[in-house]
């Protein structure tokens, strides 16, 4: 592991998330490749690095339905001398002559212009052209959005829709990916049951799993184990096991505190090893990051990464935004995925911190004077309500005083 240094420790120790983020990725290799359709690829990462093997488009062709001309021919009244449609081959232009052509057809050879029809009138003896055409006007050149030969899609590369269109526009049906990381989620306490159940005094429904599991997925992992772990020391020990031999990340929510029942903590420090415990944040201070080992599981350089989120549901969301998604960005290859986009906005909240840095829930309203972050009101970390509209986390600095109008950087949660 990285030496963090004192230097990322605040003053009563607790550890930076920069610091945090450092021991979570340490010596970290992206997940396995695998072949699959082109057509099955949507939302996944390409492994490697796409050549363009065909220019497109292919030839020159036109932007618009019209007459494909040489412009030296301009101002002239040209007979037609062929109809050019789009997937169709064209014939050299004649001498003293237009072609009809339509948007996408291939440029004549000896053609170097085209006017759209609007601009041309029919006449008995053919079409009078307009005065004064450039050469080159309304041709799509070969090439001109792709060259082959050319970086088509780089590695690490998110295949949404305008990346699966580039590939269908090179023929490509067969794409190289990244496996999705596999997680095991676990969930610990007693009182925590699953919805269908009667609820019994003491006892609340797991809004955790849900929510964290559709984060997870949408990071591009693939959620592979789901449990329960009672309040055991030995049964948190032998499910740590489990998760570890099959899971590249092993997620876990509650139990990392420093109650008597809170034993996921000292599980993994007696099981594998404990990188960080105690972070300099709001909500999210009892987050605890470690490694696993693991037998001959399918898992990379021989351990599990560990990731375990307080049991509130505001710092297992916030968590899993500023830890899991990079986590799991960095087992793809995908650099996008390592830091949340930032926007700089003003604030329209006031608000205080202490020691540790605040991630604050906003909606960001957008107007011509500019971008305003606007602060739920309540930001206690139970109140899971409040992560239902936020656009992004305002970042506030600890030791510091925000007032209206302030400058503050927000992450947006995209």
């Amino acid at each position: 592991m990285a030496d963090t240094g004192d230097a990322l420790k605040t003053s009563d120790g607790m550890q930076s998330v920069e610091a945090a983020l450092e021991a979570l990725l340490d010596g970290l290799n992206p997940v396995d490749v695998e072949l699959i359709a082109s057509a099955d690829a949507a939302g996944r990462i390409l492994a490697d690095n796409v050549e363009a093997q065909h220019d497109v488009p292919p030839a020159d062709n036109s932007a618009m339905d019209g007459y494909a001309l040489r412009a030296a021919d301009a101002g002239r009244i040209l007979p037609v001398s062929q109809r050019v449609a789009a997937g169709h081959a064209p014939r050299p232009l004649a001498s003293d002559s237009c072609a009809r052509i339509f948007t996408g057809g291939e440029i004549p050879p000896g053609a170097d212009c085209v006017v759209m029809q609007e601009k041309v009138e029919e006449s008995a003896d053919g079409m009078r052209m307009p005065a004064d055409i450039p050469s080159g006007d309304n041709i799509r050149r070969r090439g001109r959005d792709v060259q082959r030969g050319a970086l088509l899609l780089p590695a690490g590369t998110q295949l949404e829709a305008a990346a699966l269109g580039h590939l269908a526009g090179q023929g490509v049906t067969q794409v190289a990916v990244r496996c999705r990381p596999k997680v095991a989620l676990l969930s610990t306490g007693d009182e925590i049951i699953d919805p269908g159940t009667p609820l019994k005094p003491g006892q609340i429904y797991n809004s955790n799993r849900p929510m964290l599991k559709r984060l997870l997925e949408r990071f591009g992992a693939e959620v592979i184990m789901a449990a329960s772990i009672p309040d055991d020391f030995e049964a948190t020990c032998q499910t740590l096991r489990q998760a570890a031999e099959q899971a590249d990340v092993v997620v876990s929510t509650g139990g990392v505190s420093v109650g008597e029942e809170d034993h996921v903590k000292h599980a993994l420090e007696s099981l594998g090893q404990l990188d960080l415990w105690r972070l300099a944040m709001r909500p999210g201070k009892p987050l605890a990051l470690g490694r696993l080992p693991r037998g001959a599981g399918n898992g990379v350089d021989g351990e599990a990464r560990f990731v375990g989120l307080p049991g509130n549901p505001v710092s297992g969301f916030v968590g899993a935004w500023v830890f899991l998604r990079p986590l799991i960005g960095a087992l793809l290859g995908c650099s996008d995925q390592a830091s949340l986009p930032a926007v700089y906005a003003r604030s329209g909240f006031s608000t205080t911190t202490q020691a540790r840095r605040h991630y604050m829930r906003v909606m960001l309203e957008f107007s011509t004077a500019g971008i305003v972050a606007q602060a739920f009101d309540d930001q206690n970390s139970a109140v899971l309500s409040s992560c239902i509209e936020a656009d992004a986390l305002a970042v506030i600095p600890p030791n510091s005083t925000i007032e209206q109008g302030d400058m503050i950087e927000c992450l947006w949660l995209t």
